[in-house]
């Protein structure tokens, strides 16, 4: 996957007919529920006296509660049965409930119509843990960060395409209505067509007795989800996400029709560069991550959402049209394209955050339990959503205008981030080391293919900078344990990185014996857990750019954990700032500039009967070359 794009995925079969399905649901869903909320907000009084603000924020509001309801019984059908059978059926479903919703759309009963929002709840509420769950059965490691990149821009280009043409059909005169509820039921047809492609997918547990009461199994699903404290976290800061995207989106419709005094074009606007903005944010991950699940960029995009979503509020009070415009009207008054950009940074940060969040989930869950995992999190989803709406509701009684309710939503956003970062720091950590390894150093990784995806073993590195573990730990495919010098460990603000990142520090037995023998002992810990543990056997850093004699440690540890060993060299720190090159470290910095180029390579697995101090320095020196 390094050597290829994320796009290759979308021409073969494991995943091409699986994201035309996912594609096609997304497409459908937003036609039927755009045209619903465009034919209220502009033609209010055809269908109901009821005030059309709350049935803005009410309707995607019962679109998500079957979340609740059911997400705990989808989870344990999609652990149990064949996730291609699966999605059969729920597309077969899916046709019904548009019949539902075409009768509703002749005879203008906008009950019935709520009863097919409803409907479609249900049909996403069984399609959700498929959806994510497929994903890691079919996909490589370094091939899900694109995998769920392509999935997030589909969902959100359907749902894009989905909201322009119901809005656009469903005004239409004088078949505005028939030409949205036949269509409808069309791509619902299509999208089962394309669901007969989808290739096999195995039960992880067909033995699996499904608990058909929704709330002991919910209850035992965030339970089990709670076990496990970075996926639970990161559960709740994907259901956050879908919280502010909620409040948002619901204000869309009367934002543009009050607030920007635009007809429905502007709607749709609004609608197509937030789309725009979460497939573009989607797609750039996998580039932004190097082909790995960098949890790094979930606080870069927690910031984005905020900042963006802040300034939402202030170019909307410097927006000072009255007069109702179309769309190419819209874009030529004085402050709308600050708004437009605001809310296509709000898109793009958006899948920065939401990406990475979904790939650590799948990496790092129990298979046999993902499918439940996710049902879990599509509760969780759900609820927070239901909250979004009743908040939003709330805020409007209480006389916030929408732009205040964009201004509340993103400081809220900032509050929730750092209680969340708080308590799992490995997000922050890794963002900041994703952060120096994007600013200070332009990192180019050889063969990091060849670290394993799971199982424990032992990375041996050259040491030249105050840096080498940083660089490491952004660079590597997985979660590193460093083994460093005390000293080093305890460097200020470095520290706090390296503890975060479970450091093991070490000392020379001569110096501290208690403390090397704690170090050897949480080696052999963290190799027994299936961690990979780093060491740098020079144990101290150059100061020639010349490597140091290999120590006998290395032999120590694997005495006690005979595991594999993936030797590795890092090219091109020796002379930067944080080097102890002995010439004038301002010269260097100055010389070297911003985006220094480096590389990390990665050689062949040593068994650990190969294994020896001498050996492991030829074949590091080998990996380094000349470049120091």
């Amino acid at each position: 996957m390094s050597q290829h794009s994320q796009f290759i995925l979308l021409t073969q079969r494991r995943f091409a007919p699986f994201f035309w399905t996912q594609f096609l649901g997304a497409f459908n869903d937003n036609v039927f529920k755009t045209a619903l909320l465009t034919i209220l907000t502009y033609d209010a009084l055809s269908w109901t006296n009821m005030d059309v603000g709350l049935l803005n924020n009410l309707i995607p509001g019962l679109f998500i509660l079957p979340f609740v309801l059911f997400s705990a019984t989808s989870g344990q059908l999609a652990d149990k049965y064949e996730k291609g059978r699966m999605a059969r059926k729920v597309k077969l479903l899916e046709i019904g409930i548009m019949l539902i919703a075409a009768v509703g759309w002749q005879t203008h009963n906008l009950w019935l119509l709520i009863a097919a929002v409803f409907g479609m709840g249900i049909h996403s509420t069984l399609f959700g843990p498929v959806k994510y769950a497929y994903l890691p059965q079919h996909l490589k490691t370094d091939e899900l960060v694109g995998g769920n990149g392509l999935i997030e821009m589909g969902t959100f280009v359907g749902i894009l395409l989905g909201e322009i043409l119901g809005a656009m059909l469903v005004v239409h005169k004088p078949w505005g209505t028939e030409l949205v509820a036949g269509g409808a039921i069309i791509v619902a047809v299509i999208g089962y067509v394309t669901a007969l492609r989808i290739p096999d997918s195995p039960a992880p547990v067909p033995e699996l007795k499904i608990n058909w009461n929704p709330a002991t199994e919910t209850i035992r699903n965030i339970s089990f989800s709670k076990q496990n404290r970075p996926v639970f976290l990161s559960l709740l800061g994907n259901s956050w996400f879908w919280f502010y995207g909620a409040i948002v989106l619901a204000q869309f419709p009367l934002y543009a029709k009050d607030y920007l005094h635009g007809d429905h074009s502007v709607f749709v606007l609004l609608l197509t560069i937030f789309s725009f903005g979460i497939g573009a944010g989607s797609l750039l991950c996998e580039k932004l991550s190097g082909h790995k699940v960098e949890i790094g960029l979930v606080p870069f995009g927690a910031i984005g959402l905020s900042v963006f979503g802040f300034d939402l509020y202030l170019s909307s009070l410097s927006y000072t049209n009255v007069a109702t415009v179309g769309a190419m009207e819209f874009v030529k008054q004085a402050g709308s394209l600050h708004i437009l950009f605001d809310i296509t940074m709000i898109g793009v940060f958006g899948g920065l955050y939401i990406v990475p969040l979904f790939a650590l989930i799948q990496t790092r869950c129990d298979p046999k339990h993902l499918s439940r995992t996710i049902a879990g999190m599509n509760i969780l989803n759900a609820l927070f959503m239901v909250v979004a709406s009743l908040s939003a509701v709330a805020m409007l009684k209480q006389g916030f205008t929408i732009p205040q309710i964009f201004m509340a939503t993103a400081i809220l956003n900032a509050i929730v981030a750092i209680y969340i970062f708080s308590l799992v720091p490995e997000f922050l950590m890794r963002f900041i080391a994703w952060l120096l390894i994007h600013t200070i150093y332009k990192v180019k990784t050889i063969n990091t293919d060849r670290i394993p995806d799971e199982g424990a073993g032992i990375l041996v590195c050259n040491h030249v900078s105050y840096m080498d573990a940083i660089v490491i730990m952004a660079s590597s495919p997985r979660p590193v344990r460093f083994v460093m010098d005390h000293r080093i460990f305890k460097i200020p603000f470095l520290s706090w990185v390296f503890r975060t990142a479970k450091a093991i520090p070490i000392a020379p037995a001569k110096e501290d014996p208690w403390l090397m023998e704690k170090s050897f002992i949480d080696v052999a810990q963290a190799l027994h857990e299936g961690e990979l543990v780093c060491i740098f056997p020079e144990g101290r850093l150059t100061t020639t750019g010349e490597l140091n004699e290999f120590k006998g440690g290395i032999m120590k540890i694997l005495e006690r954990s005979p595991v594999p060993v993936y030797p590795l060299a890092l090219r091109g720190l020796w002379g930067s700032v944080l080097s102890r090159d002995k010439s004038n470290p301002f010269e260097r910095a100055f010389r070297r500039g911003p985006f220094s180029k480096l590389e990390m390579v990665v050689g062949d697995v040593m068994q650990p009967q190969d294994v020896s101090p001498q050996v492991l320095q030829e074949k590091v020196s080998e990996l380094r070359g000349e470049w120091k």
